[in-house]
């Protein structure tokens, strides 16, 4: 009787002591969870949601239309991010060293003029700002630095663009199969650069100044200016040279922004793959994320899907968020919405997710990001595949666009 009154006693401590245990962890549970979502809502509540709004656009609403006809597509544009919760305008004033703004440094875009110089038929960059403005809605001027065309035709090049100049002096280069750029490692290219951002911060009230991943076009068209710097540093690698000529312009660019208006945002989109920015574009993005005076967000284009078998993005994401080691550098990483309901070739075994599980691979994405540590937000690559997209995927598309709308609603 005593030893099952001892087993008793035993038995009743050991499920007193686990049900306490096991009350204490659901408590910590729920702590978890609470703090988690308090997160969320934070973060949520100044998140950028940002549309990539490139030449393409520009040319497929704005070139060969009536004024009238232009500025009611631009209010359509707008009022279709604004419902759908998106709140920031990556939009490409600069494609080929020309300006979609009357300029005094570049010619008129052929994507908004029938041709290069033309006379503007309004104000296209005052226009899209007063109205984003009236919607709450940031408007970023995405420039691309370096390109000049994508191919090596010269007949469309006006005698007015500083490409002309460049060209017979060195600070460009055709390069065959690919296009014509200017020169990164010339002091004149970055100082027309950064004069023409000079000139747009003067002329017009936009949020920030953006770069995509266009940076340093081939392996050869430096090679002048680097032989003089081997003359000053002998042991200079070529590939140290090439990143070293990029992050002065970016250093410069960010210097003069502040100097502007230290609230308005300077940002880059580099590739999502890391390597390749340095094995082929050569842009420290690493250093930027460490130092300071460089970029105040990180906007990789982090394409992949979760099943991706070279870069999953789940890995990615996290790989980019844990290199930023600044309080003052975000991560805004830029999604694939132009991959849904599509194959995705490059993913190798995860080719077919974006078919699969079509309808919420952006929304999915969003979710994961929002937890990361520097996460500020995300960017859509880009507006005419969330809204005007092809027959063969729109049914996806609008389910993702429907189911992405549903977790940007306010909490």
């Amino acid at each position: 009787m005593k030893r099952f009154l001892w087993y008793f006693l035993l038995f009743l401590g050991l499920s007193t002591i686990l049900l306490l245990s096991k009350m204490d962890f659901t408590k910590q549970e729920v702590l978890t969870k609470k703090i988690e979502q308090e997160e969320k809502v934070q973060k949520f509540a100044g998140e950028k949601r940002a549309v990539f709004f490139s030449y393409i656009e520009l040319s497929r609403y704005i070139l060969d239309k009536s004024e009238e006809e232009a500025k009611q597509n631009i209010i359509t544009v707008l009022e279709n991010m604004n419902d759908n919760y998106l709140n920031m305008l990556l939009l490409q004033v600069r494609s080929f060293s020309d300006a979609i703004y009357p300029s005094n440094l570049f010619p008129s875009s052929r994507m908004v003029v029938h041709q290069e110089g033309d006379a503007f038929p309004f104000d296209i960059l005052s226009f899209f700002i007063s109205e984003a403005h009236k919607r709450n809605i940031e408007v970023h001027a995405w420039i691309n630095p370096y390109r000049i065309r994508n191919s090596v035709d010269m007949e469309n090049i006006s005698s007015t663009n500083p490409a002309q100049a460049s060209l017979q002096n060195g600070s460009a280069k055709i390069i065959e199969g690919k296009g014509i750029f200017y020169n990164p490692a010339r002091e004149e290219v970055k100082q027309l650069i950064l004069n023409g951002i000079q000139e747009l911060l003067e002329t017009y009230p936009v949020d920030g100044i953006h770069f995509d991943d266009y940076f340093y076009p081939d392996l050869t068209i430096d090679e002048a200016e680097y032989q003089e710097a081997l003359k000053t540093d002998a042991t200079l690698s070529h590939d140290a040279f090439r990143l070293s000529q990029v992050s002065d312009l970016i250093k410069r660019v960010y210097t003069l922004v502040k100097s502007k208006n230290k609230n308005l945002l300077f940002g880059i989109s580099p590739e999502g793959n890391i390597e390749n920015n340095y094995t082929s574009n050569f842009v420290d993005s690493k250093r930027f994320l460490k130092e300071e005076g460089f970029i105040d967000y990180i906007m990789p284009q982090i394409y992949f899907g979760f099943e991706n078998e070279r870069k999953p993005f789940l890995d990615t994401v996290k790989e980019w968020n844990d290199l930023i080691t600044l309080d003052t550098v975000t991560l805004l990483p830029a999604l694939a919405f132009y991959k849904v309901g599509r194959v995705d070739t490059y993913a190798l075994s995860g080719k077919d997710e974006w078919i699969l599980n079509g309808g919420d691979m952006i929304k999915k994405e969003v979710i994961a990001s929002r937890n990361l540590s520097h996460y500020q937000g995300f960017s859509l690559f880009r507006y005419d595949s969330i809204f005007a997209s092809d027959k063969e995927v729109e049914s996806v598309v609008k389910e993702e666009q429907e189911n992405l709308k549903e977790t940007l609603q306010p909490f």
